[in-house]
């Protein structure tokens, strides 16, 4: 009984402790493992009932009741990624080819030597778009075989595990690097010409995660987003945005950010896509992303076979669709979001100005 009240009592302590509205990693990291607090919630929770049926009594009543809104808040955060939910993205029917466009997502993981792997799923698929991230020269020399058929190629080559490309079939229009808040960390911002003529915005992201490693606390990860969120709901453009943002689709800052950006995900009322980690099957969730603005629906959205990366791969093929606007609600911010979303921005910047070497300082926000 003593080993079930404490996992329950750790239960309730993870649930709280992410409740607390500050950007530490040693708080935030309690946004990523909802799914298995909850599995783990519920195997306390069915002891704690097994228990009271034997003592005729339930023990600690307290905790059991805490423990219990501790449960239905975490399916509450949880439940919209799986097929109970109503679906946010609607299924496309008889696609039109010269509207669609499917994209790969791979964070390759740079010591990883497998590029066979990665080209393999590229000559399955024939992705319009492969982004890229953790991709340094070594991966770039050896995807290399595949720029034949991907005549349109954006290169980032870094040794700081945040490199990316993006190869695509399709023309880009202007495409740029930005250093949005660090001079180490890229980001690409492209138009993508389909195949019918339209134009689409794409924007690929990988901004650090808040690790005690990589950075103390999610203040530059969280502007970057909401960055990108703000630009895409000034633009008003068709548009994408993809990549690694080592953040989970639950957490308060992607939902602010599809607030903000009003953008969907397609995997509500779907299923969860749980990228990271590959080797570690009970410990895994959503870190790569697919957002689209509501002028798409959904085609086809799945994760690939490892490539001997800690994230699988993601396929999408979405479909351009102007008439299913109405049909697709976009996310909307409320006063309190833009006032929120404004100050994490703020935040961002200002530590980006004081972490910055000085010289390097003007090329920020570019």
């Amino acid at each position: 009984m003593i080993i079930i009240e404490f996992v329950a009592g750790v239960v309730v302590f993870a649930t709280l402790w992410a409740l607390i509205s500050r950007n530490e990693w040693w708080v935030r990291c309690f946004d990523f493992p909802r799914l298995q607090i909850l599995s783990v919630g519920c195997i306390a929770w069915l002891g704690l009932i097994l228990s009271s049926s034997y003592h005729q009594t339930i023990e600690d009543p307290v905790l059991f009741v805490i423990l219990t809104g501790c449960l239905v808040y975490q399916s509450w955060m949880i439940l919209p990624y799986t097929f109970l939910w109503k679906k946010q993205v609607l299924q496309a029917h008889n696609p039109d080819p010269d509207n669609a466009v499917s994209v790969l997502v791979s964070n390759v993981l740079t010591p990883n030597k497998n590029y066979q792997a990665l080209i393999d799923h590229v000559q399955k698929y024939q992705p319009d778009l492969l982004v890229t991230l953790e991709t340094d020269w070594i991966w770039e020399r050896a995807l290399s075989v595949i720029e034949d058929d991907y005549p349109y190629v954006v290169r980032v080559p870094l040794d700081n595990m945040y490199g990316m490309h993006l190869y695509s079939r399709l023309p880009l229009v202007n495409p740029e690097v930005k250093f949005l808040l660090s001079p180490e960390i890229p980001s690409i911002h492209t138009q993508v010409r389909l195949r019918s003529g339209q134009l689409m915005r794409l924007y690929c992201l990988h901004p650090k995660p808040p690790t005690p490693n990589e950075a103390l606390d999610s203040t530059l990860r969280d502007a970057e987003l909401l960055m990108v969120g703000d630009h895409v709901a000034s633009q008003r453009e068709s548009c994408i945005v993809v990549g690694d943002l080592n953040d989970v689709a639950w957490s308060r800052t992607t939902r602010l950010f599809q607030r903000i950006s009003g953008l969907l995900d397609p995997r509500i009322g779907r299923k969860f896509m749980n990228t990271f980690h590959v080797n570690y099957m009970l410990l895994r969730w959503s870190l790569d992303h697919v957002f689209h603005s509501h002028d798409f629906t959904l085609v086809e959205m799945s994760l690939l076979e490892s490539i001997d990366s800690d994230h699988f791969p993601v396929y999408t093929v979405l479909h351009f669709d102007p008439a299913m606007q109405a049909r697709q609600i976009a996310p909307t911010p409320s006063a309190d979001d833009e006032h929120l979303a404004l100050a994490k921005i703020n935040a961002g910047i200002m530590q980006a100005r004081r972490e910055a070497p000085r010289h390097q300082r003007d090329a920020l926000m570019t």
